[in-house]
């Protein structure tokens, strides 16, 4: 394996990173809720499998609006006037979103609500 090809894949995924941060504001606050989050779940003492679960979620979230933002690219690209299966096209990756954001937000309230409800009762 060439180690030039390996190092510069991880520049790549890097950029993309930062390109996403500098352009996506959905992006931007998942990456506060995400802050949020952790912040909350050190201060609530999670086990290790609710840590595992929350780092997935988060890590997840960053996924799908990395995926998402990649397909609104390659959509403006490959139709740069509208049509409709474009719009449909980026609705679709913007509704994925969503639903891994509700997912997540309900799965963490399973998580937190039991631990917080004996520290607020």
């Amino acid at each position: 394996m060439d180690s030039r090809k390996f190092i510069k894949s991880f520049i790549y995924a890097s950029n993309g990173i930062l390109h996403v941060l500098k352009s996506e504001q959905n992006f931007r606050f998942h990456l506060f809720a995400a802050i949020v989050v952790f912040i909350v779940s050190i201060t609530t003492g999670l086990s290790k499998n609710e840590w595992i679960i929350i780092i997935m979620l988060i890590c997840g979230m960053f996924m799908v609006e990395l995926l998402n933002a990649s397909i609104e690219r390659v959509v403006d690209l490959a139709s740069p006037a509208y049509h409709e299966f474009a719009k449909q096209a980026k609705d679709l990756a913007a509704g994925a979103c969503l639903v891994y954001a509700i997912c997540s937000a309900v799965v963490g309230l399973m998580i937190f609500i039991p631990k917080w409800w004996g520290i607020l009762f």
